[in-house]
């Protein structure tokens, strides 16, 4: 079974950074992409980013792009979320996903069958 932990969530100030670790272990060389998502206080779960490794490619949310990066080490079966000019509204828990997604399903909950516990990130302004 695959187990996805996150890490590396905190209290930052507007215009800082942040790193999220996400280790996998279980299985994780039968998936294609693993991704970030994240859910604000009384919101739905939105997409952030996916990284993935079949197929190729690296995908953002239009709010995020060109402030966060997500990467992947594969020996370490670990994805980070590196984190800059954080504002209030990117306040919210981040989820570490992993999955098989089509390119129809990357941005969407439903391509990703394993989720983390979540990381809470808290931007003050």
């Amino acid at each position: 079974q695959v187990q996805l932990v996150e890490s590396g969530g905190g209290l930052v100030q507007a215009g800082g950074s942040l790193r999220l670790s996400c280790v996998g272990s279980g299985g994780t060389s039968n998936l294609n992409a693993m991704a970030w998502f994240r859910q604000a206080p009384n919101k739905e779960r939105e997409f952030v980013a996916t990284n993935r490794w079949i197929g190729g490619g690296t995908y953002y949310a239009d709010s995020v792009k060109g402030r966060f990066t997500i990467s992947r080490n594969n020996a370490k079966n670990t994805v980070y979320l590196q984190m800059n000019s954080l504002t209030p509204e990117d306040t919210a828990v981040y989820y570490c996903a992993a999955g098989r997604p089509i390119t129809s399903t990357i941005r969407e909950e439903r391509g990703y069958a394993y989720w983390g516990q979540g990381t809470p990130v808290t931007v003050s302004s």
